[in-house]
Formats: C-alpha cells, structure tokens, sequence
C-alpha cells in the first residue's frame, strides 16, 4: 500500500505542496498539489493512498489547477467564455476538464457575457473611432452571442455614433488639399463604412461636410492636381491633345468641367 512518506512545501509558492510518497521500498516524489486540495482531502504523513483514490485526487488537483489559470487570466481583464476556453485549450487542458472549469466559473459569477459586451461598448465608445458595425463584429468574434451584442449596442447611441463620423471627417478634411471634394467624400465615406458606421451618420457627417470644405479648398486641390497632370502629359502631348487628356484626368478626379476649364484657360494661354 503506498503512503504519504512526508509533504514540503515549495520554495517558489508557497501555497503549492509537493507530495512523496513511500510504496514500502523507496520514498519518492509523486506529485504537487495546491493547498485547497491539501485542505479538501485532508492530505498528511502516513495517509494510505489507493489507487482509485489517488486517481481521483491527481483529476480534482488538475482542475483546480486548470481554474487557478483561468482566475489569472481573468485578473487582468473581463472576459468572454469563449476567450477563457480557448486559453484553456490553448494550455493543453482537456475538454473534460475545461467545461468543469467554466461551469464554476459561472457558478462563482466570475463570468457573464451580456454584462462583458455591455461594458466592452461602453469602453469603445468613450475611447475609440469605431462605429458600433466594427464593434459588433469584435464582440461576435469573441464569441458573444448575436443577442447580446446587439441588446448590448443600445449603449451605442446615434449621437454618439453621428458625433465620432463628423469629427473623422473633419480631420479628414483639415489635413492637406490634395483632392476633390467628391474624391475627399467618397474617400471619408468609405473610410467610415470600414470603421462600421450606419448610413445614416456617414449621410450627417458628409452634410456637415459639404459646409466645410469652401471653394479656396477645391481650387487648391485643382491647381495641385492639375499642375501634376500638365507636368506628366506635356511630355508627350501639347495643344488641344493635352487638354483634353488633362480635362479627361481632372474630371475623374471628381472636378467640375466648368472649373477644369476655367483652370486651362488660365495655365494653357
């Protein structure tokens, strides 16, 4: 019959206890266990350990151990169920073991999804650019449920949302004047799309647009473009060839034919 020949604790952690054990030949070490197991099973010198026994002990000393991660993991941050199973599997726990561990995690309310996206969209919304699409999609690609990331957006309100698009487009819109208003808008409407913005602010945000950019803006970024245009084509081109691929150039840029011709008619005396 194998014994507990005597129990040390650890140098590095002192909650953690290393077994040895005697088979009546040798003493050898068998294994560690946390001290709540120690406790749990009442571990000490001279205990008989049977097998069936032991088993059992080695499994619940496993989990808890499994546990003890997850609890670190969750020390730095709120988490979803999903990121803790894959941090649990991605540390070679087992299957098995795993739903244990998180079926005491919920039992000790430790965990909680609805209340992780609520305060996950209260977070992007006072700290980040993004429109409540791309926080959606972070949250379902942490495994939230559909439901309770969208009942978890209403904290995401419209003014909030239309609030984030204009201040990106005024940004946009203060950097340098290298294009036309209509290239700047769809550039910043498509921007705003990827960044998971409604139709509607990217609408209210390209309204309060329109009355920022002024004609100076686009007259600059006409004379920018067009300078670059008549540089590149006069190589090869002169006369009324080089206006009209100058003229083809600036309007799909989004310029008006009226203002590309009042431009020409200046630089092309």
């Amino acid at each position: 019959m194998k014994k507990i020949a005597r129990i040390t604790t650890q140098k590095r952690n002192k909650e953690r206890y290393n077994i040895y054990i005697s088979d009546g030949e040798r003493e050898f070490y068998a294994f560690s266990v946390d001290e709540a197991i120690l406790i749990q099973y009442a571990l000490r010198k001279g205990m008989e350990l049977e097998d069936e026994f032991l088993d059992e002990l080695l499994r619940q000393n496993s989990i808890y151990e499994a546990y003890t991660r997850a609890i670190h993991f969750l020390s730095y941050r709120m988490r979803t169920k999903k990121e803790i199973k894959d941090h649990l599997f991605k540390k070679e726990i087992e299957p098995e073991q795993i739903e244990q561990v998180m079926e005491r995690l919920e039992r000790d309310k430790l965990i909680d999804d609805a209340e992780f996206a609520n305060m996950f969209v209260r977070t992007r919304v006072n700290t980040s650019d993004k429109g409540p699409g791309h926080v959606r999609r972070e949250l379902l690609e942490k495994g939230v449920a559909p439901q309770i990331a969208e009942e978890a957006l209403k904290f995401y309100s419209f003014e909030d949302e239309r609030e984030k698009a204009v201040k990106f487009a005024q940004k946009k819109v203060r950097q340098p004047k290298q294009e036309s208003s209509l290239q700047l808008k769809q550039r910043i409407q498509a921007s705003l799309m990827q960044k998971g913005f409604s139709q509607g602010a990217i609408k209210e945000a390209l309204n309060e647009l329109s009355d920022i950019r002024d004609e100076n803006d686009e007259q600059a970024a006409l004379s920018r473009q067009g300078e670059k245009l008549l540089r590149k084509h006069g190589r090869a081109y002169e006369g009324y060839e080089l206006r009209q691929k100058v003229t083809e150039a600036l309007y799909r840029k989004g310029f008006s034919f009226d203002s590309i011709r009042a431009y020409l008619d200046e630089h092309m005396k």
